[in-house]
């Protein structure tokens, strides 16, 4: 051995600790399955989310040889990712076993996973890593939040909080704040969360610019109807979850923002001309683009305006998916279908045409199809036909892997179970959590300046709760809050099974009572075709309006309902439903916190954008014993 080979080892073995200390650890006891190969066994390793972010020579070779080693099932495989419950499942249970045979047998690509505990979601998920030959891309609709997927579970018939991830308010509320900075701590709270229960990639930021009141679909999911606005929250949004590692996709292209028809249920349509969506819909997408979103979403959405009366959806049109995504937009990052078991395709194209002219339009992965299997034999034999050349599925399976190479799964696959208490729904992003919905409380309205409620004993006070009858826990935390601090306070709980005798009872009740204070849930939520309060309680509230009765009416969800009852005193928006927000909608309207919310939207006909009313808090908050 030479001198300089000698002098050089000291410097070999202190590298070779280093590339050793920084390769993700194995985890302890994790089996091995046949066809897998080590990486199945260590945690998942470092992310370099966003397109604009330089992949390493490792991975780059890693792809390569991946897509090298594929069958063309196996490749048609990785363009699919089906819908899994993230509930407990045991090993060999039936719900397992559908979803193991998909990984080991269909061999997937990845899974979008649906509503669980962080506990449960991040065992099932090591549990399939470890089974797929390449590594599972894992998406989730975590759009305003962890909470949306991994929080809002409670036992029954006790209503006992099952915990969770941490819960926000929809992001409509972020543009009532008009803050980016807040914007950037949702995202990276959501960013930290999915990723220590092994979600890679969020199915957000929604980017629809709703400047339509009548959407059924989108409203509170979106920023606002300010297409600056909407372009700053998600570039923050997406900052925010990149630097904790999760990947991020803007939805839903080419914008659902200005349609009246839920695409759950069928196939939407925009009317708006090219200039109209290059100046309203696009620039949000544009932005993420910039910003290096990692993919884009698109809907279910027939762009009339721009391809004609007889325009297909999006997710099926070429002119979109390849000719302004790729072409104009320059975007190289991956291009998801929404559901194709959503109305808006299935009802017009059956379930396998679809599959084959999504791919040929330009998509790389076919979300959540009717039936995994037949899906890919489906788009194999398209290739083996030559309807689709087999260039074009190995563009498509090369930005899939290059995903999977973004979120760290070359390296490694799985996550410390040990880890995920110490960071899902922690206490430092649960005050993130209530900071948003304390700064997003809106007073759109205040004719008789009741809001704050005054601290008057002497005052009676009926509170009055419209939620539908599933909703168990609409009002809880809010009564719990004012009922702390209103003796005597009475309440009542209606909803559409609400007749016309209890609504007169009801009358009564609140003839007696010197103020009103009206709770509003209700939100957008899919195959519900539309979105309002029914008829009888709008009836019945704008009639107590107009008998001169102080009324303050509360929106937990839609801000669109003051419609329904134009002449109420006092209008305030909390944006959604979440324990968070009913807590700090309490404290605002008792002025234990300040008001300084701004609406994202405008309220036709009278109420513009940016509105809002200030007050300052009149007391402090101290617990009664």
């Amino acid at each position: 051995m030479s001198l300089h080979s000698r002098r050089a080892l000291p410097f070999f073995a202190a590298a070779m600790l280093a590339i050793l200390a920084c390769a993700p650890a194995s985890q302890p006891g994790a089996p091995a399955f046949q066809g897998v190969d080590a990486s199945a066994r260590r945690m998942l390793g470092p992310s370099t989310a966003g397109t604009t972010a330089a992949l390493s020579s490792a991975d780059r070779t890693w792809i390569e040889r991946t897509v090298s080693s594929l069958t063309l099932r196996e490749k048609v495989g990785q363009l699919v990712m089906p819908w899994v419950g993230g509930d407990y499942a045991a090993v060999g249970s039936p719900e397992f076993e559908q979803v193991r045979r998909w990984i080991e047998e269909d061999k997937v690509g990845g899974l979008v996973l649906s509503i669980g505990l962080p506990l449960s979601y991040a065992a099932k998920l090591n549990e399939f890593q470890m089974r797929a030959r390449v590594p599972l891309l894992i998406a989730s609709d975590m759009e305003n939040g962890p909470g949306m997927r991994l929080g809002g579970i409670y036992a029954l018939p006790s209503l006992l909080p099952q915990g969770g991830g941490t819960v926000f308010p929809p992001v409509m509320a972020l543009g009532a704040t008009r803050s980016d900075d807040l914007a950037f701590q949702l995202g990276q709270v959501l960013g930290a969360e999915a990723r220590a229960i092994g979600v890679h990639m969020v199915f957000g930021p929604v980017l629809d610019v709703n400047s339509n009141p009548l959407n059924p679909i989108i409203n509170t999911r979106s920023f606002g109807e300010d297409p600056a606005l909407v372009s700053g929250m998600a570039r923050a949004y997406i900052r925010g979850a990149q630097s904790k590692g999760l990947l991020t996709t803007a939805k839903h292209f080419p914008g659902h923002g200005d349609t009246e028809v839920d695409s759950h249920i069928d196939l939407p349509v925009v009317r708006g001309t090219r200039a109209r969506m290059d100046s309203v819909e696009f620039p949000p997408f544009r932005a993420a683009i910039a910003q290096g979103a990692d993919a884009v979403m698109t809907g279910h959405i027939a762009a009339v305006g721009i391809e004609g009366d007889t325009a297909a959806p999006a997710t099926l049109s070429r002119g979109f998916m390849t000719g302004m995504l790729r072409g104009e937009m320059g975007f190289r990052g991956l291009l998801f279908t929404d559901a194709m078991t959503m109305g808006g395709i299935a009802r017009r194209y059956g379930a396998t045409e679809p599959l084959i002219l999504a791919v040929e339009a330009g998509a790389d992965v076919l979300l959540m199809p009717r039936n995994v299997t037949v899906a890919i034999e489906t788009v194999v034999r398209a290739v083996t036909s030559g309807r689709l050349s087999a260039a074009r599925i190995d563009s498509s399976v090369r930005r899939v892997l290059t995903a999977k190479a973004r979120a760290g799964l070359r390296t490694g696959r799985l996550v410390d179970l040990n880890a995920v208490g110490r960071t899902v729904g922690v206490p430092a992003h649960t005050e993130i959590a209530a900071r948003i919905a304390e700064r997003s409380i809106t007073l759109a309205q205040d004719r008789s300046s009741l809001v704050p409620i005054p601290d008057d004993s002497t005052k009676r006070i009926l509170a009055i709760t419209y939620a539908d009858e599933t909703d168990l826990v609409a009002g809880r935390a809010f009564s719990a809050v004012v009922e702390e601090r209103v003796p005597g306070l009475k309440s009542a709980r209606v909803d559409a099974r609400t007749t016309d005798q209890e609504y007169a009872a009801l009358r009564s009740e609140a003839d007696s009572a010197h103020l009103l204070l009206v709770s509003v849930y209700v939100s957008p939520r899919e195959f519900a075709a539309t979105i309002g309060t029914q008829q009888a309680f709008s009836r019945f509230v704008e009639e107590l309006a107009l008998s001169g009765k102080p009324i303050i009416v509360i929106s937990f969800g839609s801000p669109y309902l003051l419609g329904a009852f134009p002449s109420v005193s006092s209008y305030v928006l909390a944006w959604g439903g979440a324990p968070v927000s009913q807590r700090a909608a309490a404290l605002a309207v008792l002025g234990f916190r300040g008001i300084s919310g701004r609406l994202p939207i405008s309220l036709p006909p009278t109420i513009p954008y940016g509105a809002g009313l200030d007050r300052q808090p009149q007391r402090n908050w101290t617990r009664i014993r």
